[in-house]
Order: structure tokens, then sequence, then C-alpha cells
């Protein structure tokens, strides 16, 4: 009775149990038992209902079992889900009738999850994880690590590429090894052991102090560091990137927090606007240019889709204008000649591979009118709906997306 308050558990009536026995038991024992995450503690919790639902709807329920895992998107408290699909694409999922908490076991002998039911706790094990959470506590490797914890094969890349994909600086300083373009950029960071916080940008001529006394420190592409920054050395700094640029938080996805900044009255308010998103911002060129894109699948013989192109009417592709397309279009595949579109898939390959991904991910670049190509950055969760631009490219290259669903798991061993 205990554990079961101070988890927040009530028991389950004797039908109840049963239907969570049978959900799990009765399936062939040769099936594999497959936990899809979805929610998640993130600006883009609803991005991954929508993913994942199409995901789900997708897999071969007669050769995996699948235990749903929804994460709430305040607390992150695990819940195993077992409703239809479509209150997850309307979020109304998380109900006492449909949910029952679970956590994770780090008992790598059981490789899995534990319940209750009533005062008995329950281990389920999983042959594999596929987390659908776009983000952070989702995409950066935090699940991944905690997963590699339990002994849970990840399906997608792990806790190094997701971690290294989610930085945009050091997934750039990296690429950079490989002698593949990047934008000039700075870098904006606080030092010390307190998170900054949006109030916290210095007064003109003074060093960068936020309301804990934190200082802030800049480092530009050549890893000249300059201590202590104000108003003066980030201007001047910016002055020599030239305008227009970007502000943009270098751990954060679907464009929260980036800000396209005309002048240099804009650049502290976007700066701020960043902070509330990630303690590092980064100060970036705009390219003169397009974006291309590459969805790459498989990690020993992977498949390239085709490559595809954003055409906008004005600027830039940002978390609206991904999902409602309202001034700008997809082009798959893109507008270029098959030579060009070769370049740039070996380019993405060549990415994929120098930040370690595995399984599926997509490399988004940035294509001059001279024909330079750019490194933008690496999704290593994309969009997983029939609209998005992973699923897209591939189908043009000739899997549908039940076949992208279906290669994915088989890469996997499954």
């Amino acid at each position: 009775m205990y554990l079961s308050g101070l988890l927040g558990v009530h028991p389950a009536d004797k039908e109840e149990k049963k239907r969570m026995r049978d959900s799990i038991e009765k399936k062939t024992a040769e099936a594999y038992t497959i936990a899809v995450f979805f929610g998640g503690c993130s600006t883009e919790y609803e991005v991954s209902l929508q993913s994942a639902c199409s995901v789900i709807l997708n897999i071969d329920p007669d050769r995996y079992r699948l235990v749903l895992i929804g994460i709430d998107r305040e607390t992150g408290k695990w819940f195993w889900y077992r409703g239809g699909i479509e209150k997850i694409t309307r979020d109304c999922w998380q109900n006492m009738e449909d949910c029952t908490p679970v956590f994770p076991s780090v008992d790598r002998t059981v490789h899995g999850i534990c319940c209750l039911e009533g005062t008995e706790l329950r281990n389920i094990s999983l042959d594999a994880a596929l987390p659908i959470l776009h983000g952070k506590n989702g995409e950066d490797g935090t699940l991944q690590g905690l997963l590699e914890l339990m002994g849970v094969p990840v399906i997608g890349c792990g806790l190094l590429s997701s971690a290294l994909c989610m930085d945009k600086e050091l997934a750039h300083q990296i690429v950079r090894m490989g002698k593949i373009k990047t934008a000039r950029s700075v870098v904006l960071e606080y030092f010390g052991k307190n998170c900054p916080l949006a109030g916290s940008i210095p007064e003109e001529g003074s060093p960068a102090k936020d309301v804990h006394g934190e200082k802030l420190w800049m480092k530009d592409v050549s890893g000249e560091i300059c201590m202590g920054a104000g108003q003066e050395e980030i201007c001047a700094k910016a002055r020599e990137i030239g305008y227009p640029l970007f502000v943009k938080p270098v751990r954060s996805g679907s464009s929260f927090g980036i800000t396209k900044v005309q002048s240099e009255e804009q650049l502290f308010p976007a700066v701020k606007e960043a902070f509330r998103h990630d303690s590092t911002v980064i100060l970036e060129e705009m390219i003169d240019g397009f974006e291309v894109g590459c969805a790459v699948l498989g990690t020993d013989a992977p498949i390239i889709g085709k490559v595809d192109e954003i055409e906008l009417s004005d600027g830039f592709f940002d978390y609206t204008e991904k999902y409602t397309l309202k001034t700008s279009s997809i082009h798959v595949p893109a507008r270029i000649s098959p030579e060009k579109a070769e370049e740039i898939k070996e380019t993405a390959l060549k990415i994929y591979q120098m930040l370690k991904c595995s399984d599926f991910a997509r490399v988004d670049m940035f294509l001059t009118p001279d024909g330079e190509i750019y490194f933008n950055e690496v999704n290593t969760i994309p969009g997983f709906t029939s609209h998005s631009r992973y699923p897209n490219m591939l189908k043009e290259a000739g899997l549908t997306f039940g076949g992208v669903i279906e290669r994915l798991l088989a890469n996997a061993g499954l």
C-alpha cells in the first residue's frame, strides 16, 4: 500500500489487470516487443504526437508487439498507454482508463520497464525502443543514454550522435574538420554553475552578468575566446559576420528561439529570446542560397532519398512555416542538376558518418548560387508524418511510408 501511494498509483481492478496482461501476452511467442516513446518534456511535444501516430499505424501488429510509452509534457512521468491512436492525435491520451504509470528498470537483466499491478511489481522486457520524441529530452541523447543504461537497444541514433547533432556548435566543429563548409558564427555562453535567464543581457559597455553574477564568454569560429564579453564586443563580432544574420539557441529544434536579425537594434532582443531556450546561443551568418535536405536510412549500407529543396518567399523556415507551408514550398526532387544532387547526397552521407549517426536521420544543408554546399544541421529524429520531409524524400526513391518503417526495424535486426 505504501509503495502504491508513493507512486500515485491506484490498484487496478480485476478486469483492468486482465486486459493489461492480455495486451502483452496475446501475441505469438516470436513477436518482438518494441516500446514506442511519444510526447516528452519539449516544446516539440505536439509534433511528437503526430509523428508517433504515423509510425504506430505503419508497424505490423502481427510481427511486433507494441508497448506505447507516453511521456507527460510537464512532469516527465512515463505512462503505458493502451487506448486508441486517435486520442494521441488529439492529445487527450492521459486518463486513468488508458494509462498505467511505469518507470525504467536499470536492472539490465530486465532490459525494460516496471509497473505496479495492485501492490505487485511487474517487469516488462523490451527487445528494442523507438523514440519518436523531437527536441530536448528526447532527441538530444538523454533518453538514448537512459535506454542504453537499461540494456534496451535503441532504434535510431545513440547517445553520442544524438547529443552531437543537437549541439549546433559541436556539430559544426566536427563537420569543418572534414573540409565541409559551415556558416561563420560566434557563440555566446554563460560560464559558472547558474543557467542564463532572458533578462541577463549586459548593459552597453559593461561585462555580461546575469542576475546570479555569472559572466558570459564569447567564442568565434577560430576558437578565440573573450571572457566577460559586453555588448560592444558582441556587436563588433556581429558586424564582422554581417547583417542579416541568425541568432539561434545551440540546442533546440523546429526553429524554436531562432530570429532573423536585420540590424544591430534587433540583435539583443533576439539574443534574449534565444537564451530562453538554451544556455548557449550562436550568432550565425546567413548563407545566400536555399536549403536542401537528404533523408538517410540505415547504417552499414544506407539508403539516401531524393534531395529536396525548400523554396521560401520571405523570412525563413521557422516552426509555423514548417508545419503550415503558408509562404513556402518543398520540391522533391530538388530543382538542381543530377550531378549537384549526387554531390549533395555524398556530402550528406559523409556528415552522417562523421557525426556517428545510425539507423536514420535527416541532413540539412544550404546550396549557394555558386554551387557551394554548406552544412546546416542534422535531425536525428525528423518529422515522421505522411507529409514530412523525411518519408517523402524516401518515397521519391521508391520506398513507401510503411516500407521505410519496415526497413528501419529490419535494419535493427527485428
